[in-house]
């Protein structure tokens, strides 16, 4: 790869951030939009969608990246130097210009010998692996010092990306999870790249590299941190805001708690001024129905009588039908913020779940 083709990868890459965050996002935050889909609808055709379109951008820049030498030459990256000839002498045959008259077959056999000459030589071999074509070119040897210097740079970057888009109070989550993501793929990078020998699962990474691994990761994680952005979104909950609700409901029951006791207070003196007799049980049942004529009735039947002893039925129904809606509300309240704070924690721990399947056998 010449160094206007990494020149061409980087614009690609800056491109496909402006693509993700201006034009996927927003697209994304269509189908999450309350009201549009049913929740567990809602957040599947999201993932679908952003799952969708990051592996057909991604299959579309791999195949303009062309195949690597390991997959020219049909060999993988286990194959011994001796394996490694016949390839070579097998494909050579077949493409010589001057047996094989297919007008790019001059190319192709100047692709094959490229191949074959890096893979013979275990130095090169060695940095073609960790840092693709781009190195080869310009000689490039590792060190520890200077990957560390540019990992911090990369990283710090995107860690600056990720605070800037996800400010607000609905991106909390996203936050945690789009930092929990960098984390498991920064520890995924340096074990990869630190590693002596091949630190590739040969059962799902036969022909590819550290670089192109490496490539991968960094090409998808602006379609992780948009997802992110708009799940997070999405599943926000605004702890304050029902807190605000519950108390201003509890408010309107208090008021209504402090009505009621009222009119028992007055029923009561009624009784104590009038002796409490039958004349007075009615006078009681008038002077009820008058204080009480200005509250909503409660049920179809118009209230005939009201006593003292009724009323504190009413108020023990109306504490009770409260106190189980608080319980109800509270109990939501903490559900849902036990569920919302413990995704990043699970998310942390399937990744170091993944990295260690992957890597612990290597």
């Amino acid at each position: 790869m010449s160094s206007d083709e990494a020149a061409a990868d980087d614009l690609s890459g800056l491109s496909g951030f402006f693509f993700y965050v201006f034009i996927v996002h927003p697209a994304t935050a269509w189908i999450l939009r309350p009201g549009r889909f049913e929740k567990k609808k809602s957040i599947m055709y999201a993932i679908g969608f952003l799952a969708a379109l990051a592996s057909i951008k991604t299959g579309l820049e791999m195949q303009a990246r062309g195949p690597n030498h390991y997959q020219l030459l049909g060999v993988t990256r286990a194959s011994n130097p001796l394996e490694i000839k016949r390839a070579y002498k097998k494909l050579s045959l077949q493409l010589h210009p001057d047996k094989n008259t297919a007008p790019d077959a001059s190319e192709r056999f100047d692709e094959v010998k490229k191949s074959y000459d890096v893979l013979m030589d275990m130095e090169l071999r060695e940095v073609y692996n960790k840092f693709g074509p781009e190195g080869i070119a310009s000689n490039k040897r590792f060190d520890e010092t200077q990957f560390f210097i540019e990992l911090g740079v990369f990283y710090i970057t995107w860690g600056m990306m990720v605070f800037v888009l996800t400010l607000g109070k609905k991106s909390g989550d996203a936050r945690q999870w789009c930092f929990t993501g960098m984390i498991v793929m920064l520890v995924c990078e340096i074990a990869i790249m630190t590693a002596r020998n091949n630190p590739l699962p040969k059962e799902l990474f036969p022909t590819s590299t550290e670089h192109e691994v490496v490539w991968l990761m960094h090409s998808l994680f602006p379609a992780f941190m948009n997802g992110c952005r708009s799940l997070g979104a999405f599943l926000f909950i605004d702890l304050d805001a029902q807190a605000r609700q519950l108390l201003l409901a509890l408010q309107e029951q208090n008021k209504d708690i402090l009505l009621v006791l009222r009119d028992v207070q007055i029923g009561v003196q009624t009784i104590q001024a009038h002796g409490g007799g039958g004349g007075g049980a009615g006078r009681l049942a008038g002077s009820g129905a008058a204080t009480t004529a200005g509250l909503p009735a409660q049920g179809a039947a118009p209230i005939t009588r009201a006593t003292p002893t009724g009323k504190i039925k009413e108020l023990q129904e109306r504490l009770q039908n409260s106190n189980t809606s608080v319980v109800k509300a509270v109990d939501d309240l903490k559900s849902e913020g036990q569920k919302s704070s413990s995704f990043g924690f699970y998310a942390m721990i399937m990744g170091y779940i993944a990295f260690s399947y992957l890597f612990s056998n290597n």
